[in-house]
């Protein structure tokens, strides 16, 4: 499937992290999701019902990433992506995490994790 709905580097403020004072200080997480279906019914209709509401998606992410506190990065992203598996109909979603507030000791831009779900019928 070669279709692909993208939102791309949301920003949002969080309380993850390793360290106990990561899950008491919010910090910056940047998220990217892609959700892979087939587009054409929407091309050609026009109509929002027949495509994804990238304001529902939109909100799913950040309700996971402001909302709740995990130890890693993987585990948002699994998170979101289990919620977009759950929440709409595509057929495949990918999900980027990254952590650019995290400190390892030298310059770097950000830490990130991807992951890719399919769904299972």
């Amino acid at each position: 499937m070669s279709d692909r709905i993208v939102l791309a580097n949301m920003r949002f403020q969080g309380t993850h992290g390793y360290l106990d004072w990561e899950k008491h200080q919010a910090q910056p997480f940047e998220v990217d999701i892609e959700l892979r279906r087939d587009l054409r019914l929407a091309g050609t209709t026009d109509d929002l019902g027949d495509t994804v509401d990238y304001g529902l998606a939109y909100d799913l992410v950040r309700e996971v990433v402001e909302t709740r506190t995990y130890t890693l990065i993987e585990r948002i992203a699994e998170v979101i992506a289990e919620g977009l598996l759950f929440s709409f109909e595509v057929d495949e979603v990918v999900v980027r995490v990254r952590k650019p507030g995290v400190q390892l000791g030298g310059p770097l831009d950000h830490a990130m994790v991807e992951v890719s779900r399919i769904r299972l019928t």
